[in-house]
């Protein structure tokens, strides 16, 4: 079926404004803006910002969908306001906001400083033991490239906070440390360059890391690269229960099979059944 050609037309942008300095809370404002085919968000706003009201504030940078600066909310929908056309979410109403589990700087500007010191805490670089090579290196770390494809996908991660935004997590709990930061410290994690595991365990591992995470995926359908943040964090709970296992390697069997001392089996639970393989 060939793409549906849209006609230029009227929207009517409600934007979401809010000056702290100036309200006590959120307030609606109507625009109307003439939309041509091909015209993004972005040009709309930044139409209304010279013909309508200059003090619409928003942020934006690369307009190429690169630099991940313009996330909002639209129509609903996090998304990044350059790459997203008018006439492909809308032919009547545009609803346009800050993005949702940040604070408002102003208007359409989130505060994304809790996304920035949650990634930072993940130690998101390569973390070596060996200290002396790192500061006077006799030659390259190689990696095949089999190696890298185990975490390349996490590495297009643009920081525009989309994700973190659709989290539902995240909207309940705000010390979870978030879809951001957590793929990327898996990506770090089977760098094969990096020995920073049992740094980065202690943070993702704690009582707002990945187990927090309920597998909404809400954040691997919001984000604009393809990242997939949902699976790398179930893959980060595999690696630390894999890691969990191997620590408890070295307990004896009895102590995982034997009836704990002082405790009396309550008479009308029945024996488990017998082995149905040879016990070692």
């Amino acid at each position: 079926m060939a793409k549906k050609i849209h006609k230029e037309t009227d929207i009517v942008f409600h934007i979401r404004r809010y000056n702290p300095e100036l309200d006590s809370k959120p307030l609606w404002k109507k625009y109307t803006v003439h939309v041509e085919p091909g015209m993004t968000v972005l040009d709309g706003l930044h139409q209304i910002r010279e013909t309508q009201d200059a003090s619409l504030s928003l942020r934006y940078s690369c307009r190429m969908g690169v630099c991940g600066s313009c996330g909002m909310l639209l129509n609903g929908r996090p998304s990044l306001a350059c790459n997203t056309q008018i006439l492909d979410i809308t032919t009547k109403v545009l609803t346009v906001a800050s993005l949702p589990n940040f604070d408002i700087i102003k208007d359409l500007v989130p505060d994304l400083t809790p996304l920035f010191e949650k990634h930072i805490s993940t130690s998101p670089h390569i973390v070596r033991n060996d200290a002396d090579e790192m500061l006077n290196p006799t030659g390259e770390f190689y990696q095949t490239p089999e190696e890298l494809t185990r975490y390349l996908q996490f590495t297009y991660c643009i920081k525009c906070g989309l994700c973190m935004s659709a989290c539902p997590t995240l909207a309940t709990d705000p010390e979870y440390i978030g879809s951001q930061a957590l793929p990327q410290a898996y990506r770090y994690n089977v760098d094969t360059r990096d020995d920073g595991f049992n740094l980065r365990k202690k943070i993702v591992g704690s009582t707002h890391g990945v187990f927090r995470c309920h597998y909404a995926g809400e954040c691997s359908n919001v984000c604009p690269k393809g990242v997939d943040p949902a699976r790398a964090i179930q893959l980060m709970k595999r690696e630390l229960v894999l890691d969990y296992l191997k620590l408890k390697k070295h307990r004896a069997k009895s102590h995982i099979c034997s009836k704990p001392e002082g405790v009396e089996r309550i008479p009308e639970i029945p024996e488990a059944p017998p082995f149905t393989v040879e016990q070692k």
